[in-house]
């Protein structure tokens, strides 16, 4: 047993999160983690892509169907409650706000909530909301309405933003993770300490998290729990392609790139497809760091949306897959269940050993 702060916020059993992992709903992993005792969590940043028919990222309808967006999340969450009923597992659901997907992240705040008013297992189980890639400072009602409310920063000057609104857990996000990152290289060797040491808030790490081993160091650096989506991904229950979970199970830790997404830099499982992304991405330096309207914005949707085809068609080398450094140090494909007691039986006897392998009189 491994029970931090963390475990006290939320009520789970673990000291970890799920991070919340587009273009998928991610139903079977959350429910798979939240069964486990940690954290699981529905994305919805995917479900959006109906309301862009032409400028999609994705083939909604290929991957949705075509219901509205606040159905497909819907049916997630009473999907979710169900699978959890028995276990009592605890889930969220992660909502971006970065401005590109403001009236998307307003429409889903709105059934989350409903979606725990209609029903009384529901209320009992989501618990979180996580938002990404925005202002947190509208997004304070979330308590109002009885959520633990998480956000996610790439910097100690975010991280105070998100305690100046007033988040009930702070997920200190370093540059190594998969998918949205901060075009600031700052990794989580440095963040998570630095934020730890701004925020009187508790501190969650995320990015290069994969085992008990760095789960002791998050620990150690100060942080009450880790948030892993790449190592996640990897797993017997997750939603993900088994083509995704073998490049990540055979990338090394050099086998990633960072380009331009939809709303902000991402990190990709390196093949043609992200090089094209990467390239493209590389045409419009200095204007990036400059925050010059891009004219490449039109390109790289399109590159997007022809590397999600191909994901959902299985052609390996023009695939858009996300993933973090930390492929380098996944190897293998385990049930979520047996992954989650592994990380915890590591990290508890890591921290146990510490003393004896490094002080000397």
């Amino acid at each position: 047993m491994l029970h931090t702060r963390l475990c006290d916020i939320i009520g789970i059993k673990h000291p970890i999160m799920q991070g919340g992992m587009g273009p998928y709903k991610t139903e079977s992993l959350a429910i798979a983690v939240a069964n486990a005792g940690a954290l699981g969590i529905i994305s919805s940043i995917g479900m959006a892509a109906t309301m862009l028919p032409e400028a999609a990222p994705v083939d909604a309808i290929r991957l949705f169907g075509s219901d509205p967006p606040p159905v497909i999340l819907q049916k997630s969450i009473e999907a979710v409650t169900r699978g959890t009923r028995t276990s009592g597992g605890v889930f969220g659901v992660n909502i971006p706000v970065a401005s590109e997907f403001i009236l998307a992240s307003e429409m889903f705040v709105k059934q989350t909530i409903e979606s725990c008013q209609s029903d009384s297992d529901t209320e009992r189980s989501l618990r979180v909301i996580v938002t990404s890639a925005g202002n947190p400072k509208p997004w304070s009602l979330l308590k109002k309405e009885g959520f633990i409310w998480a956000h996610v920063v790439p910097s100690v000057y975010h991280a105070k933003k998100a305690e100046q609104a007033g988040a009930d857990i702070i997920v200190a996000s370093g540059h190594e993770g998969g998918a949205h990152v901060s075009w600031e290289p700052v990794h989580s060797m440095v963040l998570v300490p630095a934020v730890c040491k701004a925020v009187k808030t508790p501190v969650v790490g995320a990015g290069g998290f994969c085992d008990g081993a760095s789960l002791a160091a998050a620990l150690c650096l100060g942080a009450v729990g880790i948030q892993m989506g790449t190592r996640l991904i990897a797993t017997q229950e997750s939603d993900f392609e088994p083509m995704w979970k073998q490049a990540i199970i055979e990338r090394e830790e050099r086998r990633t790139l960072v380009g331009r997404g939809l709303f902000g830099p991402m990190r990709f499982l390196r093949n043609t497809r992200a090089e094209d992304i990467v390239r493209r991405t590389l045409e419009d330096i200095p204007d990036f760091f400059l925050g010059e309207p891009l004219d490449s914005n039109e390109e790289i949707l399109e590159l997007e949306r022809l590397g999600f085809d191909d994901l959902i068609d299985a052609k390996e080398e023009t695939a858009l897959m996300f993933g973090g450094e930390v492929v380098g140090r996944i190897d293998d494909l385990p049930t979520t269940y047996d992954l989650i007691q592994r990380i915890i039986s590591e990290a508890s006897a890591t921290l146990k050993t510490i003393p004896q392998n490094t002080l000397r009189d």
